[in-house]
């Protein structure tokens, strides 16, 4: 596993947050939301992304 995942990670989430306190405090609590959920299906394409190349590797490393 690469740093560079973590960081990456790490960056979309504080962009998320201050994204969700800004539109929170100017009271578009929808977007807010919306801004949340979105971030988390981006985390999450990169985790089976990620996933996707661990079990490539794990077939070709067995395969005979």
């Amino acid at each position: 596993m690469d740093i560079d995942l973590i960081f990456k990670i790490a960056a979309i989430g504080i962009i998320v947050a201050v994204l969700n306190q800004l539109l929170i405090r100017s009271g578009r609590e929808e977007q807010a939301l919306m801004t949340t959920l979105a971030g988390l299906v981006v985390v999450l394409m990169i985790l089976v992304q990620e996933i996707s190349n661990l079990f490539s590797l794990i077939k070709t490393l067995f395969q005979f």
